[in-house]
């Protein structure tokens, strides 16, 4: 087997600071797809910019949280299911098609009573769930831990390649959260988007891949590349 790789970008729509990064990014060639939130003030510009990015997979970046101010009650399993059936008709709305892969901000899809409610949605959508499908999920290219301190060590580009390299067989996504911090960014994962970008768009990134004999890829290409099965969500 080879080693694929899809570069995705949380967070596409949140500002236009950071759609602007992820389109760089994209545009350099280690980001490959993104997820956007469609409840955001910048929903509409990703969703612009994605009609002029035809290789970027576009999925649904399902938004419950925003930055602490939630949008919905995430103890009740049927108004989230509810919300999350909103996102996407506003997704079909923004784009005209379907989202090409499905995840959650802040990971709400891992709360045990969520689960359902979005394998559910995964199932229906016949698309992959972020850790819920063949595709491994990789979230350690990341700048900020549990010391809430800023870590450029991590995603610099000897500790992204370094990271690449130890990629499995077959399929794994390397989340990554690009962008530029703008004045409408209200996130605590704020300058370290701009250290993520400034590795993405370094010629030796593209360049690694190649060498470790990684190949990058977006959700859109699995299905021809047979390299999804017919479960998708489990």
């Amino acid at each position: 087997m080879t080693k694929w790789c899809i570069g995705n970008a949380d967070d596409f729509g949140l500002t236009g600071g950071v759609n602007r990064g992820i389109a760089e990014a994209h545009a350099a060639g280690a980001v490959t797809s993104a997820s956007l939130m469609v409840n955001r003030a910048a929903s509409a510009d990703a969703a612009r910019l994605a009609e002029r990015l035809p290789t970027l997979s576009v999925g649904l970046h399902v938004n419950f949280t925003n930055e602490g101010d939630p949008v919905v009650d995430l103890a009740d399993p049927e108004a989230c299911r509810a919300e999350l059936g909103r996102q996407v008709q506003t997704f079909h709305r923004l784009l005209g098609r379907a989202p090409t892969h499905l995840d959650a901000h802040h990971n709400v899809h891992r709360h045990a009573h969520l689960a359902p409610v979005f394998v559910d949605a995964a199932h229906a959508l016949g698309v992959p769930l972020r850790e819920h499908s063949p595709v491994a999920y990789f979230g350690s290219f990341y700048a900020q831990w549990e010391d809430g301190q800023t870590h450029p060590e991590q995603v610099a580009v000897e500790s992204l390649l370094g990271m690449v390299a130890g990629f499995r067989q077959g399929v794994t996504e390397l989340s990554c959260h690009p962008g530029y911090v703008d004045e409408e960014l209200d996130s605590s994962y704020a300058r370290e988007r701009e250290l993520e970008l400034a590795t993405l768009l370094d010629p030796r990134v593209p360049e690694g891949f190649a060498r470790l004999g990684v190949r990058l890829v977006g959700y859109r290409d699995l299905h021809a590349l047979g390299l999804l099965d017919g479960r998708h969500a489990r």
